[in-house]
């Protein structure tokens, strides 16, 4: 893991005080991913730290995504990073896709977006973990679209549960940073 990153996550996207999450939690660490994965040197380090991780893993990925609107930047990014790696040479191409919260309710009415494909080996982007629920979500859309999933991949773990609870259903989760590296970094309220 950079150190760039997690310190770009702290100075950018993480925040001491008292927060409600979505999950309904409270809780003292805010961690808002976008303000990091959606600037241009926050999608160079994901892209490359991510598509490492993944590489690394050994899993076979045909396609990443997850719950939109989190996962959408990090999953563009390894996407971005592994065309840049095929056309060096080094590493064949990873296809992005979004999931919808809810399915459209006009034209063909898809829940996921994108050039996913069914029989698709996929990793389930996620940019917190919190109690694992939007990985969840996005694993039931994505099972049923007919696609089998690998893993998931976050790019931060509030190490609150959520980790433990994605692995009690089986599946493997790849952090790239977690609370406890990002805490000591951030500035006191």
């Amino acid at each position: 893991m950079s150190t760039r990153l997690t310190t770009l996550l702290a100075e950018r996207s993480a925040k001491r005080g008292d927060f409600v999450l979505a999950s309904g939690r409270r809780s003292t660490l805010y961690v808002d991913c976008r303000l990091t994965t959606m600037s241009p040197e926050g999608q160079m380090l994901i892209g490359r730290e991510a598509l490492a991780a993944l590489r690394d893993s050994g899993w076979p990925v045909d396609s990443v995504g997850g719950l939109t609107l989190g996962a959408d930047p990090i999953s563009y990014a390894i996407a971005h990073t592994s065309a840049l790696d095929a056309d060096a040479g080094t590493g064949g191409m990873v296809r992005s896709f979004t999931v919808r919260k809810e399915a459209k309710q006009h034209g063909t009415g898809k829940l996921i977006e994108g050039p996913f494909q069914p029989g698709d080996k996929v990793v389930v982007v996620e940019d917190v973990i919190t109690t694992g629920g939007s990985a969840l979500k996005a694993v039931e859309a994505i099972r049923a679209a007919g696609g089998e999933i690998l893993g998931v991949l976050a790019l931060v773990d509030r190490q609150e549960g959520g980790r433990e609870a994605l692995e009690a259903v089986g599946l493997k989760v790849i952090t790239l940073v977690t609370a406890a590296e990002l805490l000591p970094l951030i500035p006191q309220a």
